[in-house]
């Protein structure tokens, strides 16, 4: 493997490839991992993003991780209809005002529909756009017809996960293949909007498994603009429900492979991080990730409190910065 000063941005790694990158000795990996963030990123420009569930529950899909999923019948969840654009945007403005300067917004459904509904996440968007903050929303399968549309309300990014690698994809989700996940991101690709798509770890997928979404991410070209890795919350009543927690080190392993392979990327530290101590997030920070998600809740799981945050921004900052606050 070359220095990080020899890398160039590529869409041809092998898995066997990144799997190699991704076994490095920790050290290793992360000094390398952060010689590359460095060369392409300022180390100290780690962006908070908020997120909000617009429509929760009910949705036909059966991933095994998500609380969210119809299929999934003993998950204690509140179903909330399309929340009043309004309500949406009072939410950006208070995430604003915490220091957020990015808002996505999430709605459980297997395709974006083609109606009112529609028009409204539009009017959101909008909305969120007109108090100058980046929007960024996942509303499932989409065309590029819809993308447009988005892209004339202004909209930043589309999240569109691809969860894991194709091989291990089958046993996590049967009722939408890999293929329509690919092609909504060429449908979003293709109306010129940023595309934001990551994965989870911790689902029972292999080190391979891993290596195998990092691949098809990075073949990509352009590379996604933002990548968030998750670690799975294993919520009761979902069929992942008995998962064992995710190694604070694997993740950082995964974040640090994501950095050496997509040097460019906004890597999102995403789901499961309220697990992680402000050490552990702190060495997923070193070794590439830059952005957070800030505030209480995600889509439905619970997050890193706001003073928990508070803490870690104040850790990070220098000792000059500390005396003065």
């Amino acid at each position: 493997m070359n220095a990080p000063a020899d890398f160039n941005i590529r869409h041809d790694w092998t898995i066997d490839e990144i799997v190699a990158i991704h076994d490095l000795p920790l050290l290793d990996l992360v000094a390398q991992a952060n010689a590359v963030h460095r060369r392409y990123h300022d180390v100290n420009d780690v962006q908070k993003a908020a997120l909000l569930s617009i429509k929760t529950g009910g949705c036909p899909e059966d991933c095994s991780y998500c609380p969210q999923s119809a299929h999934h019948r003993e998950v204690k969840l509140d179903r909330v209809d399309l929340m009043q654009t309004s309500d949406v945007l009072d939410a950006a403005r208070a995430a604003k005002e915490a220091g957020a300067d990015r808002f996505c917004m999430g709605a459980a459904w297997r395709s974006a529909p083609r109606d009112k509904r529609f028009d409204a996440v539009i009017d959101m968007v909008r909305g969120v756009r007109e108090l100058g903050m980046e929007a960024c929303v996942t509303l499932g399968m989409i065309d590029e017809s819809q993308a447009r549309r988005l892209v004339e309300a202004g909209l930043t990014a589309y999240n569109h996960n691809l969860d894991t690698g194709p091989e291990f994809y089958g046993d996590i989700i049967t009722t939408r293949t890999y293929q329509d996940r690919l092609e909504t991101l060429k449908a979003v690709r293709g109306a010129g909007l940023e595309m934001c798509c990551g994965g989870i770890i911790g689902m029972g997928e292999s080190v391979r498994d891993r290596a195998g979404m990092l691949q098809v991410l990075a073949g990509f070209d352009p590379h996604p603009e933002s990548v968030p890795i998750n670690t799975l919350v294993a919520v009761e009543g979902t069929p992942l429900a008995e998962r064992e927690q995710v190694d604070p080190l694997d993740l950082v392993r995964m974040i640090a492979t994501t950095r050496i392979v997509m040097p460019k990327a906004r890597v999102r530290l995403s789901a499961g991080r309220s697990f992680l101590t402000r050490e552990a997030q702190i060495l997923c920070l070193v070794a590439g990730a830059n952005s957070i998600f800030y505030g209480e809740k995600l889509l439905t799981t619970g997050n890193a409190g706001v003073n928990e945050d508070d803490a870690l921004f104040t850790a990070l900052a220098g000792r000059g910065a500390c005396a003065q606050a």
